[in-house]
């Protein structure tokens, strides 16, 4: 029988390869069904979307979905760096020679890793912005905001990250074979403080939000509020198009602190009717308790993996079996977390259908909740118009949306709502 670390590598290596088939099976389908549904727009849509949205559409997906496959090819290439030839292995050694073992060692190693990983990435992303997002039109981003965003990211990622790591690191030291769970506690704390946080605080580092100012719109929305029984501290304005012409409006904060924040590319392209219907389906997801829903279950899943962290990290043929020895004289407690953050998305990966299959019945039950309160054709229409602004796809794969798409695609969306539009009118 072979030993519990070749049993890993070999069970790594099985899934590396399973999960990057996979994924390049359903890439693959997703490319060749838009391609061949190219040439003609769906009879649905025909009055209302032009062959030339169609085909600008069909032509993004594609070369993102492209992209994608290379960038998945990378990611695997990358992983294997990192673990079973020596990566890992040889950065932990140089840090330990350094600085020896102990709590600085520990949080110079999760930033070391954290800061090469950002740098590897810089190519692909910048790829992937100045290359596929500008020649579709999408990107308003200069190289300098592209970087200034990633600075500033890294510098709130260290603040905030940083302090974070170090009581986890501190528990797992310290607090017995039960750590875990503290550490999830204290995670748990952290998520919560973040969502009251992060649109106060943060968010305004990197974006611009000013009240809304058109009165008009600001009494229909407060009036739909209000008759939704919805509380909020401020409806902002954000300006999205520095950065992108993608369009989206949204709810951020918690409790008292929630915030109604719209795209300023999202005022430019809807009616004020239809500005009504999205925002009633994002109430939607609040009054079905969709938040509330999505919070509990990331909460048990990270008690789940906490859980499993701690297993792992007290097995020594966990680190073995990756390709990285465990040190001897100190704790080993960040290889653990980078291990473990590399490894475990190869298994919760299988878990995308499920999530992607309530994310969908959530989007159906907000928009049922949106005609409720507002007119069924007002949000068709504004759900076409951001279908043909975003360029998003009439014709994905069945099996690429079944596997991925947290929102359903347009064919089943708008034929949900037409019926229920007609009947109320």
């Amino acid at each position: 029988m072979q030993d519990m670390p070749s049993v890993l590598t070999n069970v790594f290596c099985g899934l590396l390869i399973l999960v990057l088939v996979v994924k390049t099976v359903l890439a693959s389908r997703q490319i060749r069904h838009v391609a061949r549904h190219r040439h003609a727009v769906p009879s649905a849509f025909s009055d209302t979307i032009t062959l030339e949205a169609h085909q600008k559409a069909a032509d993004y997906t594609i070369a993102k979905t492209r992209f994608g496959i290379l960038d998945n090819a990378l990611d695997v290439a990358i992983l294997l760096g990192w673990t079973l030839l020596g990566g890992l292995d040889w950065l932990n050694g140089a840090l330990l020679e350094l600085m020896g073992p102990g709590m600085w060692q520990q949080l110079s190693l999760l930033g070391a890793f954290s800061l090469i990983g950002a740098v590897i990435s810089l190519p692909m992303g910048w790829w992937a912005t100045f290359r596929l997002e500008e020649r579709f039109g999408f990107n308003k981003m200069s190289v300098g905001l592209w970087l200034g965003d990633m600075v500033k990211g890294g510098i709130v990622g260290a603040l905030i990250g940083g302090p974070v790591a170090a009581v986890v690191l501190w528990l797992m030291n310290a607090a017995g074979q039960t750590w875990w769970l503290w550490a999830w506690g204290v995670w748990m704390v952290f998520s919560l403080a973040m969502l009251v946080v992060y649109p106060t605080v943060i968010a305004p580092l990197f974006n611009k939000f000013e009240p809304l100012e058109d009165e008009t719109l600001k009494s229909r929305v407060e009036v739909l509020m209000k008759r939704c029984g919805f509380a909020a501290k401020g409806l902002f304005v954000m300006d999205g198009s520095r950065r992108s012409a993608h369009a989206n409006a949204y709810f951020s904060g918690f409790g008292a602190a929630k915030r109604v924040v719209f795209f300023d590319t999202l005022l430019k392209q809807l009616a004020p009717a239809e500005i009504d219907a999205v925002l009633a389906h994002e109430l939607g997801h609040y009054k079905r308790r969709h938040i509330l829903q999505r919070t509990v279950l990331m909460f048990s899943l990270s008690l789940a993996g906490f859980g499993l962290l701690g297993w792992l990290a007290a097995q020594p043929w966990f680190y073995l079996g990756l390709g990285v020895r465990p040190s001897l004289e100190g704790p080993n407690d960040a290889l653990a977390i980078i291990l473990f953050l590399m490894a475990v998305p190869l298994l919760t990966y299988f878990l995308s259908p499920m999530m992607a299959q309530l994310s969908r019945k959530h989007e159906f039950e907000a928009d049922a909740y949106a005609v409720e309160h507002t007119n069924g054709a007002d949000l068709s229409n504004a759900l076409l118009k951001l279908y043909k602004d975003n360029a998003n796809t009439l014709t994905p794969d069945p099996a690429f949306v079944r596997f991925y798409y947290s929102h359903p695609p347009a064919s089943e969306r708008i034929a949900r709502l037409n019926p229920t539009s007609a009947s109320a009118a």
